[in-house]
């Protein structure tokens, strides 16, 4: 098996949008590379709907991604909603496993 991604969509107040991803940064990229098995973290904006922002998170296993204690990111995210307040709402979540393939 390779690497596991978590696939995470946002819709954010536009206004708010580079407040709110610098926070993320701060708070929760910065959480999550305490744990093993966090690979790095990329963040998508489309250029075409300035309130979507996608988080792709890489990790080494599903395993690794799925032992973060609930209590521990329960505690993440309150510490970044009180940063940031109600300027986002979740919208998707998705599960990938990468494949790379060879190039010619």
């Amino acid at each position: 098996m390779g690497v596991v991604i978590e696939f995470l969509k946002f819709k954010v107040n536009p206004d708010l949008r580079e407040a709110y991803l610098q926070k993320d940064a701060e708070i929760w990229t910065t959480a999550l590379a305490q744990y093993p098995g966090f690979l790095g973290k990329e963040v998508w904006i489309n250029p075409h709907d300035s309130t979507e922002v996608i988080f792709v998170i890489h990790w080494e296993t599903k395993e690794h991604w799925q032992a973060i204690p609930a209590k521990d990111l329960e505690e993440i995210e309150q510490r970044f909603r009180q940063a940031v307040g109600n300027c986002y709402e979740f919208v998707e979540f998705g599960e990938y496993q990468v494949r790379k393939f060879p190039h010619n």
